[in-house]
């Protein structure tokens, strides 16, 4: 019986130091959820349990370009905004001629019913979801395994997980907490396939660009959200520090460090939640795709064949097939072609340190998404007026898939408590809500953080925790 599976063995947990306390406290809870709820049926699972951490994500420009092969310039969040994987596993193999088994126990904190143990036995064919059947956060979770099931031999192997989710990514909030998920459960996997992972792909594959594929595929297919790469890419491989530009053609990506300098006029990256939740499997999100296909159908009867997907038109050539298309039409094309350009002018912006120029750009992008790709809001166009007007905002915009969500606001270092108490409180008077905002800064990408030898319920290693204290003087 082989377990965790990485070459060299992480720190243990408790040796880690570089963990900011809301992480440490989404490991917490994440832990109580295994030792109560799932380490009963793991109990033949030996120490350790391995913990993985995956970062939600902010897009500081270029939405609605990553479906139509364009650009794109995410970074992941800092560590205070993850989704923690905590569990157990193992993997046996042998010359058993019985078909191979993937059994899976897992359960979440943000489940409906957090009492529910999710429980899937995954052998042969095994299909997603209905596309008309009610949507579930397991099929995420299910959906991102079942990509490493071609990995495993097709006979004699038994490959079993049990582990427990939790998240500080905000829900609905176009932070991405769907990959963050999908990501940290892919990594979790990884670490109890040992050399397997991976092996059904080309032996020269980039692991962290396969991975995002993996949860990409995961996500259309049995969530049936038609998102496109950005979120994944990122989550899996951002570094800390640097912004990146992703190709979403080829999928190549460059890291874009964030010039900074001495004073109190350097960026900082502030994000902001509406509170109005979002879902990209809601409808809108397919309609903008299937229009910007219709652009493309568009242009070839010009015929511009050039265009083989809005990546590859200019604003001339929108113009040109202007007579061929709906207003409509016409606006989603000119979006996507100028957000393009502006998301290529921004990469240079961070490396010259140009922040007028970049706010500028942020707030070009937001306008396009307003009136040309109509993907915002009224209460996400108010927070944006109101951070734009703000002394000392270089530029602010909507981000993620849009119809509510957060923004993303460059500011001046200067005026950041300033900008937070007065968008506050000018969206609490319109709107008699309190919108949460937090600093952010380009972290780290989805990784194992380390191991915990105490992962038994009768461990102490958590005992002094006030939730674990009440349920000893409930019993």
């Amino acid at each position: 019986m082989l377990k965790g599976g990485l070459h060299g063995q992480p720190p243990k947990i408790n040796k880690v130091h570089n963990l900011s306390e809301p992480l440490k406290e989404v490991i917490a809870k994440a832990k109580e959820l295994y030792q109560f709820k799932l380490a009963y049926f793991a109990h033949s699972h030996d120490p350790p349990a391995y913990i993985v951490a995956a970062p939600g994500r902010v897009n500081l420009i270029g939405e609605h370009t990553d479906y139509t092969g364009g650009f794109v310039l995410p970074m992941a969040l800092s560590q205070d905004y993850s989704c923690v994987v905590y569990g157990t596993g193992y993997m046996k193999t042998g010359k058993s001629t019985g078909e191979t088994t993937i059994r899976i126990r897992f359960c979440s904190d943000h489940s409906e019913n957090p009492d529910v143990i999710e429980e899937r036995r995954i052998s042969g064919f095994y299909p997603p979801p209905d596309e008309s059947d009610e949507r579930n956060w397991a099929d995420y979770v299910v959906g991102t395994i079942i990509q490493y099931k071609d990995d495993l031999p097709k006979q004699g192997c038994h490959f079993e997980l049990c582990f427990a989710i939790a998240s500080s990514v905000p829900l609905g909030g176009g932070l991405s907490s769907s990959a963050a998920l999908e990501t940290s459960v892919a990594v979790f996997t990884e670490c109890f396939m040992h050399d397997l992972a991976f092996s059904s792909a080309d032996p020269k594959v980039d692991v962290a660009k396969e991975r995002a594929l993996r949860c990409q595929k995961a996500e259309n297919e049995w969530a049936h959200s038609p998102c496109g790469i950005m979120d994944q890419m990122v989550v899996s491989k951002a570094t800390e520090g640097e912004l990146l530009l992703i190709d979403c053609r080829d999928y190549t990506t460059t890291p874009v460090p964030m010039k900074t300098g001495v004073g109190d006029k350097n960026p900082v990256i502030v994000v902001t939640n509406s509170l109005v939740s979002h879902s990209i499997a809601d409808g809108e999100y397919g309609k903008r795709r299937a229009q910007c296909y219709e652009a493309v159908q568009a242009m070839q009867e010009v015929p511009l064949y050039h265009v083989l997907s809005l990546r590859d038109a200019t604003l001339e050539d929108v113009k040109t097939a202007e007579g061929k298309m709906s207003d409509i039409i016409f606006r989603r094309a000119r979006h996507v072609v100028t957000e393009n350009q502006r998301t290529k002018e921004a990469k240079i912006c961070l490396k010259l340190g140009t922040w007028d120029r970049l706010g500028e750009l942020m707030n070009a992008s937001h306008a396009s998404l307003k009136d040309d790709f109509e993907v915002s809001c009224d209460e996400v166009d108010f927070l944006v007026d109101t951070a734009q007007k703000f002394d000392g905002v270089y530029g602010s915009r909507i981000t993620g898939g849009g119809f509510g969500g957060c923004i993303v606001t460059l500011v001046q270092k200067q005026a950041v408590e300033g900008l937070i108490e007065h968008i506050q409180k000018e969206y609490k008077a319109k709107y008699d809500k309190v919108c949460p905002c937090f600093v952010t800064e380009p972290g780290p990408g989805a990784r194992v953080l380390g191991i915990d030898m105490d992962c038994k319920p009768e461990s102490d290693f958590f005992k002094d925790l006030p939730s674990v204290k009440k349920l000893r003087e409930a019993d």
